[in-house]
């Protein structure tokens, strides 16, 4: 997604070896199922990249997850903001169980850390 205005929030997603997490669990989902993940990932944007519970959750550090239920299915898109109004989407997944898995968190917090070490091409 590209925005011209320097005000606006802008969403970015996490790319490691020419392959985003995120965009490659959209591309698997269903058209009714991503379209309402895309109208929540503009929701955010529109709202800088801050909402409270429902639609966000904090998970750790400054990675929060956003919260798409929909359908019977309970999608998260972890996420954080970035310097320059960026929102950085790091990771999604289908969550199926009360708690959310550790070793999904633990997949968001090294791409996190990615980012962190790749400032230049998130910043922009």
């Amino acid at each position: 997604m590209i925005y011209n205005d320097p005000d606006e929030y802008k969403v970015k997603f996490f790319v490691d070896n020419d392959r985003s997490p995120v965009l490659s669990y959209l591309e698997k989902l269903s058209i009714k199922d991503r379209a309402k993940i895309l109208k929540y990932i503009e929701f955010l944007r529109v709202h800088k990249g801050v909402l409270d519970e429902p639609y966000t959750k904090h998970i750790k550090g400054k990675i929060r997850e956003l919260r798409v239920d929909f359908g019977g299915n309970r999608h998260r898109v972890f996420f954080f903001a970035f310097v320059n109004k960026n929102i950085i989407l790091l990771h999604a997944f289908l969550k199926k169980t009360v708690k959310t898995p550790e070793s999904e968190i633990e997949k968001a917090e090294v791409n996190y850390y990615k980012v962190l070490n790749d400032r230049k091409t998130y910043e922009q």
